[in-house]
């Protein structure tokens, strides 16, 4: 049995995926300020889960930005391709991914055959991140659940700005006018919808869309977002782990590869 583990070193959340064929075990823990020492934590971690030493996988895969710290893995791949790679695995229908992350968010273009087809990521600015909406939710003085809750039904303020900096500000004079939290929740998800979607009219998507990232794991966050796309949304149990689970199918398919290849060279 071929036994492989990826792991996705983002800026907020370190995880890990034990895959056999299917999903053994995983493991999300916070990446904190050294991410070298949390991506070996959250491998053992797995490890543990799975109920498996280190011996047992016979390969380890490492994407995120983190992935250049991890001296112990033995294939470093980028985001986007365990991105989509992952997503089909869950949802094989899946023809975009829209991935919100910590620091940057991303949109995957999926070719029938699975492929990347096309990508486009918001990384140079904090607009349409988790870390938006983490500076968003310290000024409201509310958790990103109850941020979800309050913008839920709630018709949005306009928040003008894209930049973190001064939709700061402008938030904190919505406030002084007297504009509810909940006003302002749907406005700051609204936001972050607009966002993605100006990031997706650049490339071309088509559905079935598939959501990932940490965001994702708010329910109320996910249906405004989906409605405001006009398009239902996959979204996985952990969706978190999707770059993760990615990178170990790309470790698991090619070391089947290099089997088969050294199978043949045997017979030869």
């Amino acid at each position: 049995m071929v036994i492989t583990a990826g792991i996705d070193v983002g800026s907020t959340a370190t995880k890990a995926v034990i895959f056999d064929g299917t999903i053994r075990s995983m493991a999300i823990i916070p990446t904190g300020w050294n991410p070298k020492e949390t991506g070996r934590t959250v491998f053992l971690e797995a490890l543990n889960n799975a109920g498996l030493q280190e011996r047992d996988v016979d390969t380890v895969v490492g994407t995120g930005y983190g992935r250049v710290s991890l001296s112990f893995i033995d294939k470093k791949v980028t985001e986007i391709t365990c991105h989509a790679k992952g997503a089909r695995f869950l949802f094989p229908q899946t023809r975009t991914v829209i991935d919100i992350g910590g620091q940057d968010s991303k949109v995957i273009a999926v070719a029938e055959d699975g492929s990347v087809a096309d990508f486009i990521m918001n990384d140079k600015c904090a607009a349409g991140t988790g870390r938006f909406l983490q500076v968003m939710t310290g000024i409201l003085d509310i958790s990103l659940d109850e941020l979800g809750q309050m913008a839920s039904g709630s018709k949005p303020v306009s928040i003008n700005s894209m930049c973190t900096v001064f939709a700061e500000s402008e938030i904190i004079g919505l406030l002084a006018q007297g504009v509810t939290k909940e006003a302002i929740s749907s406005g700051i998800v609204q936001t972050i919808a607009n966002k993605m979607i100006s990031l997706t009219s650049k490339i071309s998507c088509l559905e079935e869309i598939t959501f990932s990232g940490g965001v994702a794991n708010n329910p109320e966050i996910c249906v405004i977002l989906s409605s405001s796309f006009g398009a239902k949304f996959n979204i996985a149990n952990q969706p978190q782990i999707v770059g993760a689970l990615g990178a170990a199918i790309v470790g698991f398919e090619n070391y089947r590869e290099r089997g088969n290849k050294d199978a043949i060279r045997n017979v030869m």
